[in-house]
């Protein structure tokens, strides 16, 4: 850290999430941004320039997945502890964001006190997640969950999940393996295994489901 105050490094693709941040979090003693990104790409390049102590990164970016550019960070031997802030659900991404290389998930929808607890309890070293997130990880943990009793999105991989949601956006095969940088076929090979995650019977039923969870994410159920 800089002295006593941490420095914030936000990466979300909203400009104005990114203010809103920087305002909260200017505000707070011991706390301040140094910088914003929009991209997985400036991210990657701000965590080179700017050093910071803590990143606060959202899993809808313009050009990568949150959870990919977690990942990339921890590829290149960046220790610097990450926070997700997010509007998806944390029953299916704090776990994958966990495993990813993140220490904390926390969703957007949480009052501005408890996005700076959070912060702070990450920079101290210690991993962030609601009490009922952590709740169910610690069942999990014990074995009181039997696989059948995971929800079917929970079983898809974090790529398979990245290319549902593609989908459900609208894009098409080659528009979501070059999104991706992915060959076309390695796409068709995940959206086979998705339909035989989901109980789908054809790619028209893959749309229409990804369709319907894209919404579902944007507005609730």
């Amino acid at each position: 850290m800089n002295g006593t105050t941490a420095s914030v490094l936000i990466v979300d693709d909203h400009p104005i999430v990114r203010e809103g941040l920087t305002e909260l979090i200017n505000r707070e003693h011991g706390l301040s941004v140094c910088g914003v990104a929009e991209s997985a790409r400036q991210a990657l390049q701000c965590a080179v320039q700017l050093n910071p102590d803590i990143f606060v990164i959202d899993l809808s970016l313009e050009d990568l997945n949150g959870l990919s550019l977690i990942k990339d960070l921890r590829a290149r031997s960046v220790t610097t502890p990450i926070l997700v802030l997010s509007m998806h659900d944390e029953t299916l991404y704090a776990e994958r964001a966990l495993r990813a290389g993140a220490q904390g998930y926390i969703m957007k929808r949480e009052a501005p006190t408890k996005v700076i607890d959070a912060i702070r309890q990450v920079l101290r070293g210690d991993v962030y997640l609601s009490p009922e997130m952590s709740s169910r990880l610690m069942q999990r943990l014990v074995g009181s969950r039997s696989p059948a009793e995971v929800p079917s999105i929970a079983r898809l991989s974090d790529r398979e999940l990245e290319v549902y949601t593609l989908v459900g956006q609208g894009l098409k095969t080659r528009e979501v393996a070059a999104k991706l940088n992915l060959s076309v076929k390695t796409v068709e090979t995940y959206r086979e295994h998705i339909k035989e995650k989901l109980g789908l019977k054809n790619a028209t039923e893959l749309v229409q489901s990804a369709i319907k969870w894209v919404h579902t994410e944007r507005t609730g159920p």
